[in-house]
């Protein structure tokens, strides 16, 4: 059996592992699903080679999901679920919110893939921000990380617990902060001396704490996405006009 088949072949009997009266069952091993999963699907396999990674990269390439993680031999795969997507959804839109209120430049990448060979290590975040460098990652059409800078922003969405730790990933990427949200809150993450140091306020959107991330998420779950949506602009516009 070829690399790529054994590789699908771990990947199928994982994910059918899954009780089928919690979660529909896919129709084949990786496609994406029709209607948001309320169960997210998360999976680690090992002995994974570089080409099997890229080959089912290549396979995805059209495909918002699933969200691949690629760490030295070890594959982690997530089909995230609507919790997953909507808590993506309430931090990007506030990173927006925020920047564009304090006039600070941005660009939102998304899920990029961000991959490197000769390091072995590739991923794609829920939703990746350049704050720095924005022109000229907005007219790429594709990241080439030996040559473009890294995102000054990782957002990741843990709903259920990783078994793959990616924060040094993030390190050696240069990702500038990584903002966490770990069910409980949002935690902040920024880049010194080699290593993550858990913070209390944003470095690439000053003025930006951990507990207004997760006050304003935890009210993103209780209101309507219009009403959150103004509520949020309007609580950005008092914050700035008192600074």
């Amino acid at each position: 059996m070829c690399r790529m088949a054994q590789v699908q072949s771990k990947l199928r009997s994982r994910w059918e592992r899954v009780p089928p009266n919690r979660v529909k069952r896919m129709a084949t091993t990786l496609t994406r699903p029709e209607v948001p999963e309320v169960i997210e699907r998360r999976i680690v396999l090992y002995g994974i080679s570089w080409a099997a990674y890229e080959a089912l990269l290549a396979d995805h390439l059209d495909r918002s999901v699933p969200h691949f993680t690629f760490d030295r031999g070890v594959l982690e795969i997530v089909s995230p679920s609507i919790k997953h997507e909507g808590s993506n959804w309430a931090l990007a839109r506030i990173v927006e919110a925020y920047a564009e209120a304090a006039g600070i430049d941005f660009f939102n990448a998304g899920s990029t893939t961000f991959k490197r060979e000769d390091w072995e290590r590739g991923f794609e975040a829920d939703s990746t921000f350049y704050i720095q460098n924005t022109d000229r990652m907005r007219a790429r059409t594709e990241v080439d990380p030996t040559v473009d800078p890294p995102p000054d922003l990782v957002i990741e969405i843990d709903v259920t617990s990783s078994s793959l730790n990616k924060l040094p990933i993030y390190v050696q990427f240069g990702v500038r902060e990584v903002w966490r949200c770990e069910g409980t809150g949002v935690v902040i993450y920024n880049l010194a001396g080699g290593r993550y140091v858990e913070s209390t306020e944003s470095l690439v959107l000053p003025g930006l704490s951990a507990d207004d991330l997760s006050r304003l998420l935890e009210e993103n779950k209780k209101l309507s996405q219009t009403a959150w949506l103004r509520a949020l602009r309007q609580w950005v516009r008092e914050r700035k006009s008192g600074d």
